[in-house]
């Protein structure tokens, strides 16, 4: 266990010292987005999908956030089908009327691997739909090659990468050859906490009503949150 809380916390100083730069541009053109009408849509398969589903109707965090959810491409849907899927060249085609892209919207495309057709085919999606496309990505596996059939890998094909850093096969400890205690759910749940901090943070200079949900758990005055999500519901179904 010390082991794991000591290579995670060097992994997050990596992170932080590396990323800092791609965090705060990426931040700055989210919030140039949100200011005119665009939300953020966020995109995963397997346990990628879980960082889309975690940034959603959060406590504390940005109301304009919307998951794009594909069924066969999530964990409860069966995990093996689910990765299978993600290999699939004719899944996102399938389901092309899962997404929503309007003008001044932001897609962040997670994917550890950055090879898979799925999240390559949305990017590719988002880019000809002409929002900003992001990735959170490990740049580790750029040695391992493309799935698609573009012969392009994710970070080809967005406007900007954070890099997560995760090395190869995730687990950041080992046994013998038996790789364990995988890093990336973490390290890309503190990238996405950090990087909505930053756009709260520059959009309190000029915002006085900041779209962050209050928590429903807490006995307070929740029509803050009523009023966020009536001004979003036309674009993101919250019920």
């Amino acid at each position: 266990m010390d082991a794991y809380f000591l290579e995670i916390q060097k992994l997050m100083q990596v992170v932080k010292e590396q990323e800092y730069a791609q965090i705060t541009e990426a931040a700055q053109l989210i919030v140039q987005r949100l200011q005119r009408g665009g939300i953020v849509q966020l995109f995963g398969c397997g346990h990628s999908h879980l960082l889309a589903q975690d940034a959603f109707y959060r406590a504390g965090g940005l109301v304009p956030v919307r998951p794009i959810i594909i069924e066969p491409l999530t964990l409860h849907a069966g995990a093996m089908t689910s990765s299978t899927n993600e290999k699939d060249p004719t899944i996102i085609e399938q389901y092309k009327d899962h997404f929503d892209f309007h003008e001044n919207d932001v897609c962040i495309v997670i994917s550890t691997s950055g090879r898979n057709q799925a999240p390559i085919d949305v990017a590719f999606l988002a880019k000809e739909s002409g929002v900003l496309v992001m990735s959170l990505q490990s740049l580790a596996y750029r040695e391992q090659p493309t799935r698609h059939r573009s012969e392009q890998r994710l970070e080809d094909v967005v406007d900007l990468v954070i890099d997560t850093h995760i090395p190869i096969g995730d687990g950041l400890l080992r046994h013998n050859e038996i790789q364990y205690a995988p890093s990336s759910t973490v390290i890309g749940s503190i990238i996405l906490n950090a990087l909505f901090s930053e756009i709260i943070e520059n959009m309190a200079i000029s915002v006085e009503a900041l779209p962050v949900f209050k928590s429903n758990n807490v006995d307070s005055d929740l029509s803050h949150n009523e009023t966020m999500i009536a001004y979003y519901q036309h674009r993101i179904n919250f019920k």
